[in-house]
């Protein structure tokens, strides 16, 4: 490994110099201290709006296709939305070390924003999810940018911190999204959970422009070239692949010539890109991301996550309403109480992983994280909702401690001027899990429904405004989708226990237990020498 001590002023760490071909820039110098908060109450401004946005959708599902219509493929409003901010993610971590912080952001916003108006005003299912799409471009540059940007501002000893907030504002976001999705629904319209954005996003917008300050850099060559062709096979491989997921076992079969042409028309897209990457100058994910056991092994990591959080964020919220009974604003809130016990754990974590290290740190959360998914299917049918919101409040605590020590963990591994590809990296993966999950559980669950409600389901947006007015029906038949959709929540849980166990494995088994920390400091820090 290539890494050691980084040189430069004690505030901030500085790049070890440029390479041939790449910019000489100087790090962001640390602003005056009212500046530096304008910058990160904008920066925390944008990471809960793009947090947000990846889940506030689910409890207004019954409404929109009340509405729109097209509950065959609603799953693509989460699918969709994440696969461009997965896609994205890489280019923008790149196009940020070569034009700088500031200017990404500024297009990632205005983008969010615009994507934002535009599903206000969709007409059908086709174009709500098309503008999701736009609505995930900007998602990406948001995601990415903040995370780097935060490193940036912050000296190694002080970042715990300022990634705890960060960490504990995507929990919140995500996690009371459903909530703040259902009360909207409920009590004004879901054309609201877009509009929300724009008064919001447009004041971090104005906090970045009038208090982000970004010195002149000199470079000693070339601009570095994006690598559009990658990320377009990325973007391709992972749309082929997404629709054989989302539609195998409900639209077709899994073994259909549909599923098939679709997968093997996904495998060839995937070599060709591997291919595409191997040959770039400036791949969008440079090979050595891959090559080093520390950013390797959080990159699996967090990609376990990002899938394992879907279970809850996406279809709780569902088994809340039909199963439990629960109005939408009460069945966010089950989820909800995960934001209770999330971001105290995220603070907590620092002091634990002082004494233990990042990756055991990490590995207590993911294994906790494991046996609350597990026990899921043990609740009791109907149930009551306060033994869900148990579980989550559980969940909210082992995953505060499996997130946070390996973002902190593998930035202290890089200098400036690998940090923004390596923070576009591991989220990167997290998004990749995510897409993914959506997609892979989506169809899961509509597979377990199919299977169990057979004929009495008549179509897919029967079951749809079933689960809206389960009152219309005669008693028997609710009780048959209630079971129906319990069992496909459960079943969706124990593919999220799946992900949390791998998680464990391939901490335990590739993560170095003491991870090589570049920077010299006394601080938190200091325990992870190598």
């Amino acid at each position: 490994m290539n890494e050691g001590p980084a040189s430069g002023t004690p505030d901030l760490p500085r790049p070890r110099g440029p390479r041939p071909g790449e910019p000489g820039p100087e790090p962001p110098v640390p602003a005056p201290d009212a500046r530096r908060g304008a910058v990160v109450a904008a920066l925390m401004l944008s990471m809960a709006l793009a947090a947000l946005d990846g889940t506030i959708v689910s409890t207004a599902v019954p409404q929109i296709v009340g509405d729109l219509g097209g509950f065959s493929y609603f799953s693509w409003l989460f699918a969709g939305y994440l696969l461009a901010v997965t896609v994205t993610l890489p280019v923008y971590g790149k196009l940020s070390d070569t034009l700088g912080r500031k200017p990404v952001l500024i297009i990632g916003s205005v983008l969010f924003l615009l994507g934002s108006l535009l599903c206000a005003l969709a007409w059908d299912m086709t174009s709500l999810i098309a503008f999701r799409v736009v609505q995930g471009l900007g998602g990406g540059a948001l995601q990415g940018t903040v995370q780097t940007l935060a490193a940036d501002l912050y000296p190694l000893k002080e970042r715990p911190k300022i990634q705890a907030r960060l960490s504990t504002v995507w929990a919140l976001s995500a996690v009371a999204g459903p909530g703040l999705g259902g009360v909207l629904a409920t009590y004004a319209d879901w054309r609201w959970i877009f509009l929300i954005n724009l008064p919001v996003g447009a004041v971090a917008l104005w906090l970045i422009v009038r208090h982000l300050h970004e010195p002149a850099r000199e470079r000693t060559g070339p601009r570095p070239r994006i690598d559009w062709a990658g990320a377009l096979g990325i973007f391709c491989c992972g749309a082929v692949l997404l629709t054989a997921l989302v539609q195998g076992g409900v639209a077709w079969g899994w073994l259909s010539p549909p599923s098939l042409a679709l997968l093997g028309t996904g495998a060839v897209l995937a070599a060709a890109t591997v291919l595409i990457e191997r040959r770039a100058a400036d791949p969008v994910l440079p090979g050595w991301v891959w090559r080093r056991r520390t950013i390797a092994a959080v990159n699996l990591a967090l990609g376990c996550l990002g899938l394992l959080m879907v279970a809850p964020t996406v279809f709780l919220p569902t088994y809340a309403q039909s199963v439990l009974g629960l109005a939408p604003v009460a069945a966010g809130f089950v989820l909800s109480v995960m934001t209770l016990s999330w971001p105290v754990a995220a603070a907590l974590s620092q002091h634990v992983y002082r004494r233990i290290g990042f990756r055991d740190t990490a590995l207590v959360g993911s294994g906790a994280a494991t046996l609350v998914l597990l026990a899921f299917p043990l609740l009791p049918y109907p149930g009551s909702g306060w033994q869900p919101a148990l579980l989550m409040l559980a969940l909210g605590a082992a995953l505060g401690l499996f997130q946070l020590p390996l973002i902190v963990g593998v930035q202290s591994t890089v200098g400036w001027e690998e940090r923004g590809t390596t923070t576009a990296s591991v989220l990167f993966c997290r998004q990749i899990g995510q897409t993914l999950g959506a997609a892979l559980f989506g169809a899961v669950a509509n597979a377990v429904l199919t299977a169990r409600l057979g004929n009495t389901s008549g179509d897919l947006d029967a079951v749809a405004r079933a689960l809206d007015e389960p009152g219309a029906m005669d008693p028997a038949t609710a009780d048959t989708l209630r079971r129906a959709v319990a069992s496909a929540v459960e079943t969706v849980h124990l593919g999220a226990a799946c992900a949390g166990a791998a998680a464990f494995v391939l901490l335990l088994a590739l993560a170095p237990r003491r991870f090589p920390v570049r920077e010299e400091h006394t601080g938190p820090a200091a325990a992870e020498r190598a």
